[in-house]
């Protein structure tokens, strides 16, 4: 007698291969028992406490989403049904290089400033630890001990990494701070990081020449974990800027993952396949590359992240006072509008492309869900918000979008950020977008295509020896979804409407969305990697 039996599920199990037609139980967070085309071979079927009816419903693996700003979110909401209701159960959070460990008082000050747009300014949050193995405790002893609402696991921001060893200056490091920044890689690895990310376009990150980003990528590999760049450019210099971190990890002999791996701006429209050829001639040879993308063709960051770097440097209060002298801001606006920010990836900024998302100052709550009608309007959102506006680019091309995901190493990843009053719907609804839109109603990619994208291709990334398939042994984090009616609710207009065609979510074998609804449980944890042998 299990504890729960999903009887005549139609299992879409991750490998890729067929679906077929079974009885899965589950026992001890596991799945014990799969017993295929059990009602028509009229052999014993597996009996459990409880029995889940699942005629007409698709079981898969839990979805992995490669990409995730929830760093706080899973600590100041146990609900996070924004993923959970999504099928979502393993976030991979840390990414673009800042994030909240490691850190120290200053540096811990400095990093909630700086990505106050991605996150909110953390003062709702006790942010009481300093070490990555700290934060990955905090996430397991969340919410009066009990746990967060999906799984999570953590890359060594290397933003945050220069800003603790250097600062947030542009020049290089002095060979005792490279020192110790690869002591800080080292140790957020030791303690469960699962690899490093990088912000290459964002303060400190973009101010580390290849020969530094080089020497963290070997520590990385010593560990076994992965690269994962925001690299330098996703519009003008953006094929550069792939094969750029495509040589440096080869060199470093480090497993690379290209986050958001997009072709944005008019520059690119069309240019898919040359990306993709530069992927292929280099997996050819041996490379480990693996991507990710979100299916949508508007980006989203902050609004300061369009800044020429140069303007950046030194922090936060560095950038309010260059905004505030009117010479000062007059170059930025020169370098925005008619040379092109490397912080808006080499292209001349088109204001009608940018639309406010979100505001930390209620008194500019009038300016979201409005485009930017130009550098006066930016300017003072920046200086009033104090560089915590969000923003949509509306850059993308669906061409693009849509070669890239049929890609052999593609994954998914939301991007989602979920602050601001009307966010990217990309953090509500990414992975149904992929069943319903691309898989059921376009046919991109199968309907088994699609959900290997989304659980094996990430979990072998990863590393994760028992997720990603339905497999007996393996952690039953699994989803129940009805293929005919699976679709996000997510629009531009309503963000965070929740999907529909998605009744059932197990983390670890206890239900986190059961019928519909969110549960209480939080059965979500920390997963650390175990470094490899060095």
């Amino acid at each position: 007698m299990l504890e729960l039996v999903i009887r005549d599920a139609e299992v879409v199990d991750g490998g890729g291969g067929p679906s077929y037609r079974a009885d899965v139980g589950v026992e001890g967070g596991r799945i014990t028992t799969i017993v295929q085309e059990a009602a028509a071979a009229g052999c014993q079927r597996p009996t459990g406490r409880r029995v889940l009816d699942a005629e007409g419903l698709v079981l898969s693996p839990g979805f992995v989403d490669m990409h995730a700003h929830s760093d706080l979110a899973l600590l100041r909401d146990p609900d996070h049904s924004a993923k959970a209701a999504q099928g979502v159960t393993l976030e991979v959070l840390g990414q673009d290089g800042l994030s909240y460990a490691p850190v120290d008082g200053r540096t811990r000050a400095e990093v909630r400033r700086a990505i106050t747009g991605w996150n909110g300014d953390g003062s709702d949050v006790d942010m009481d630890w300093r070490t990555v193995g700290e934060y990955l405790d905090r996430l397991d002893g969340a919410h009066g001990g009990r746990g967060i609402a999906v799984n999570a696991a953590y890359l060594v921001p290397q933003g945050t990494v220069r800003a603790l060893a250097v600062g947030w200056e542009d020049r290089p490091a002095t060979e005792a701070e490279l020192d110790r920044m690869r002591r800080l890689v080292a140790e957020g690895l030791e303690q469960g990081a699962v690899g490093m990310s990088s912000g290459l376009t964002y303060t400190p990150g973009m101010y580390a020449p290849d020969a530094e980003l080089t020497e963290l990528c070997r520590v990385v590999a010593e560990y076994g974990g992965y690269y994962c760049p925001h690299h330098r450019s996703y519009g003008a210099g953006a094929l550069d800027a792939y094969a750029e971190m495509v040589a440096l990890t080869r060199a470093a002999g480090c497993a690379l993952h290209l986050a958001h791996a997009t072709m944005n701006f008019g520059v690119n429209e069309g240019r898919a396949p040359e990306l993709l050829a530069l992927l292929d001639a280099a997996l050819d040879a041996g490379a480990d590359i693996s991507l990710d993308t979100y299916p949508y063709t508007p980006g989203c960051t902050t609004l300061v992240a369009l800044l020429p770097s140069w303007a950046s440097e030194g922090g936060p209060e560095a950038v309010l006072a260059r905004l505030r002298d009117d010479a000062t801001a007059e170059r930025i606006r020169h370098h925005l509008e008619e040379t092109g920010s490397d912080g808006c990836h080499g292209v001349p900024v088109d204001w009608d492309t940018i639309e406010v998302s979100g505001v930390t100052g209620p008194a500019l709550a009038g300016f979201v869900g409005r485009r930017v009608d130009g550098w006066a309007t930016a300017r003072r959102l920046l200086v009033e918000d104090r560089l915590g506006t969000t923003i949509l680019q509306h850059v993308g091309h669906e061409e693009n979008v849509r070669t890239i995901m049929r890609h052999r190493v593609h994954t998914g990843g939301s991007d989602g950020i979920l602050q601001g009053l009307k966010p990217h719907p990309r953090a509500y609804g990414t992975f149904p977008e992929y069943l319903g839109r691309y898989a059921r109603d376009l046919g991109v990619l199968s309907l088994e295509e699609c959900v290997a994208h989304l659980t094996s291709r990430p979990a072998a990334r990863l590393r994760l020896p028992d997720r990603g398939l339905v497999r007996e042994g393996y952690v039953a984090d699994l989803v129940l979804f009805d293929p005919a009616t699976v679709a996000s609710g997510a629009t531009y207009e309503n963000p965070r409407t929740l999907p529909t065609g998605i009744p059932h979510v197990l983390v670890g074998g206890k239900f986190v969305i059961e019928d519909g609804r969110r549960t209480d449980v939080l059965a979500g944890r920390a997963i650390r990697r175990t470094p490899v042998s060095r």
